[in-house]
C-alpha cells in the first residue's frame, strides 16, 4: 500500500478531521490517517441500512462557491467519496498550472470539492492542496478521508469498519506524524503535529459527538449509499482476525487465510455494529508494516 499522507496547512486550510474505516488491524498497515491508541471516546450504532441512492445534477455552479475541500489518498476511496454526494455537479475549467482532478458536487447544504493525491508524500500532497486553493478561492476547510489501519489496545477496541474521527487533545493538534522527529538512543523523539481545527469545525465535532452519545446519528443513512455496490460490502473485507503482535505474515500474501491461528487473539464478540472513536491520529510517510512498531509509535 502506499504511505500515509500528511497535509501540510496553508491559510485556513486544515487536515481538520478524519473518518477512516481501518483495514485489518492484523498487520497495522497504514494508507491514510491511522488510529492511535489513545482515542478517548466511543460510541455504538447499529448496522441496520436502507439502499439509497444520490441524486445526479447538470448545475454548473461557480469555483467560488465550493467552501468545502475533500482529500482522498486512493482511489478507492474516491469511489466511496463520490457515493457520498447528496447532489454531483458538472466539472468547471482549471489553469494548465494545475494538475489536480477533482470531483464537484454537494453535501448538504454545503459545495464540496473532492481531490484525490496523485503521488504520495508530503510535499506533493501540500503542493495538491495549494493547487486546488488556487483553483477554489472560497475554499475554507479541508477534510482528509480514508481507510486507516487501527491500533487496538485494552482502552481502544478498534476492529475492522468503525469509524475514526480526530479529536485535538491538550498535548497535540489531533494527528501527529510519527516519523517526523529526533533519533535518540532509546528511539524516535516526535517533534511535530498538525494545527488544531479551526473554531468553527471543533464546535461541530462537540455537537456530533454529543448527538452520537443521545443516539442520534446520521452517518448509516449516508453509508447506505455503498450498500448498492459490492465493492464496498463489509464481507468483502473478509473476517475481522487479529494476531499477536510479535507474528510475522507472509509479504506475499494478500489476505491472512493461510497465516498460522494459533497466533490469533481471542476478542469478545461484539456484533454486527459501527463503533465511532474519538481521538488521536497517527499518520506519515512511511508505510506500518510490522505491529510491533506500530505498538511502539502509538
Amino acid at each position: 500500500m502506499p504511505p500515509a499522507k500528511r497535509i501540510r496547512t496553508r491559510g485556513r486550510f486544515h487536515a481538520s478531521f478524519s473518518l477512516s474505516r481501518p483495514s485489518s488491524p492484523v498487520t497495522g498497515e497504514t494508507t491514510t490517517p491511522a488510529p492511535a491508541s489513545n482515542v478517548s471516546q466511543t460510541s455504538t450504532f447499529p448496522l441496520a441500512l436502507q439502499r439509497t441512492t444520490n441524486r445526479k445534477s447538470t448545475r454548473r455552479l461557480r469555483h467560488e462557491d465550493y467552501t468545502i475541500g475533500w482529500i482522498c489518498a486512493l482511489d478507492i476511496e474516491l469511489a466511496a467519496a463520490r457515493k457520498m454526494l447528496d447532489e454531483e455537479h458538472q466539472p468547471l475549467p482549471q489553469a494548465a498550472s494545475d494538475p489536480n482532478s477533482y470531483t464537484l458536487g454537494r453535501v448538504g447544504e454545503r459545495n464540496t470539492v473532492i481531490m484525490v493525491l496523485g503521488l504520495t508524500g508530503t510535499n506533493s500532497a501540500a503542493s495538491a492542496v495549494a493547487q486546488m486553493k488556487s483553483t477554489f478561492t472560497s475554499v475554507q476547510f479541508g477534510v482528509l478521508v480514508g481507510i486507516g489501519g487501527g491500533v487496538p489496545s485494552a482502552k481502544a477496541d478498534i476492529r475492522l469498519g468503525d469509524v475514526v474521527v480526530c479529536q485535538p487533545s491538550k498535548d497535540c493538534g489531533g494527528v501527529i506524524q510519527y516519523d517526523l522527529g529526533k533519533t535518540r538512543p532509546d528511539g524516535v523523539e516526535r517533534t511535530g503535529f498538525l494545527n488544531a481545527p479551526p473554531k468553527a469545525l471543533l464546535s461541530a465535532l462537540k455537537s456530533l459527538n454529543a448527538n452520537h452519545l443521545k443516539g442520534r446519528v446520521g452517518f448509516l443513512h449516508h453509508l447506505a449509499k455503498l450498500s448498492s455496490q459490492s465493492l464496498f460490502a463489509r464481507d468483502k473485507a473478509g473476517p475481522d482476525v487479529l494476531y499477536d503482535p510479535a507474528y510475522n505474515h507472509e509479504e506475499e500474501e494478500e489476505n491472512c487465510n493461510n497465516c498460522k491461528k494459533e497466533y490469533s487473539v481471542r476478542r469478545q464478540t461484539r456484533g454486527e455494529h459501527v463503533l465511532v472513536h474519538y481521538g488521536t491520529i497517527a499518520s506519515g510517510n512511511q508505510v506500518m508494516r510490522d505491529a510491533k512498531e506500530r505498538d511502539k509509535v502509538s
